[in-house]
Parts: C-alpha cells; structure tokens; sequence
C-alpha cells in the first residue's frame, strides 16, 4: 500500500474536563511527532496532577499504522487506552496523543460508564483544537560549504521544506524535513550544486 503525501493531526494542545458521579476526567490532546515527545507530556501532567488516580492514554505516530500505543493505567482492560485511541482513529489523526487523568469521585463508574467517560472526554478536547492537513516529510541532513548558503535556503524555501536544526559555521549542517510528493525534485536541485553533500536521516 502507497504512503500518503499528507496526513490530519491537530494544530495545538488543548484540554477539556467531563464529569461523571463526581469524578472528575480531565483530557489533554497534543500533537506529537516521537514516544520521547510523549513521555515529556506524561512526565509533566503527573507532576501537575500528583493526585489523580489514573493517567490514561493512548497515541498514534506516523502514517504506515504501525506506531501506536495505549494504556488503562489501573483501570479495568479495555475500558481506557481503547476508547481514547478510538476517538483518535476516528478522525483519522496521527502525530496527536490524548492523556485523560482521573481523580476519583467515590462511586464506581462500572465498565460501561468508565468507557464512555474515557471516550467523551477525548473527544472534547479534540472538539476544542484545529484539525490541519500536513505534508509528509522525509527527514534529510544537507552539508554544505557556506558559500552554498543561499542557494541551498533558496531550494528549500522554494519547496516549503521544514528546516528542524542548523549548524552555521564555515562548513554548514541542515536537518530539514522534505515534503514526500517532492523529494525527486528537491534532492535533484540540490545535488545540482558543487559542494553539496545530502543524506536520508529518518
């Protein structure tokens, strides 16, 4: 199966809280292009929310369907992880993860009540963010002597290439993200000049 040239993530963190027989399910909805970006998330919202019972979550990375995770946290099987991701595959989201901590309100929800929590609670706070459309990118790494500097920006601005870190001395380093559906294009201008080294990254 051909890999997409664009993919549907979400535009910026935001949260939404769902109330349930006194407990409380507070959903945190973020863009994320790692596990590591991820566990930063997971790591803050614990040391925010030191309190909560659960912190339950699920993502989904990439477009070939094979990066996902998700997790009850303690909660009984099912009744967590599964919705949150469900709430993500149904708008066909990747780069996005969903944590939903719960504090405890003194009555059991049963497993009913719990999935439907855990589930409308993602899908509040995916309500509240914008849902974009992105270019795949393919991640590559540009060396190049500094004389080549503004030949080498010219290409990549001309092809909304994504520019993630650079290195400026006399000898330059580039890590840009290359959209997918021009790639040939951008690697065959920039292979066109002297001095130029390109390498595939990720």
């Amino acid at each position: 199966m051909k890999e997409p040239d664009f993919y549907t993530t979400i535009e910026k963190p935001s949260s939404a809280e769902f109330k349930d027989r006194g407990s409380k399910f507070i959903a945190f909805a973020f863009p994320i292009e790692t596990a590591d970006d991820f566990k930063k998330e997971l790591q803050g919202l614990k040391k925010e929310h030191p309190k909560a019972v659960h912190h339950c979550f699920a993502y989904r990375i990439g477009t070939d369907g094979n990066n996902f995770r998700s997790s009850d946290d303690g909660e009984p099987s099912g009744t967590a992880g599964k919705p949150i991701l469900g709430q993500i595959d149904s708008k066909e989201l990747v780069n996005v993860a969903i944590i939903v901590v719960r504090y405890w309100g003194g009555t059991l929800l049963g497993v009913p009540g719990l999935i439907n929590a855990y589930k409308v609670s993602a899908a509040m706070a995916l309500q509240v963010t914008p849902i974009v459309q992105k270019q795949v990118e393919l991640l590559y790494s540009i060396e190049f002597d500094y004389t080549q500097m503004n030949d080498v920006m010219m290409i990549l601005k001309q092809f909304n290439c994504n520019v993630l870190a650079q290195e400026m001395q006399l000898f330059c380093l580039i890590k840009t993200g290359i959209p997918k559906n021009r790639l040939d294009e951008v690697l065959y201008r920039l292979n066109d000049l002297q001095n130029v080294s390109v390498k595939k990254t990720g």
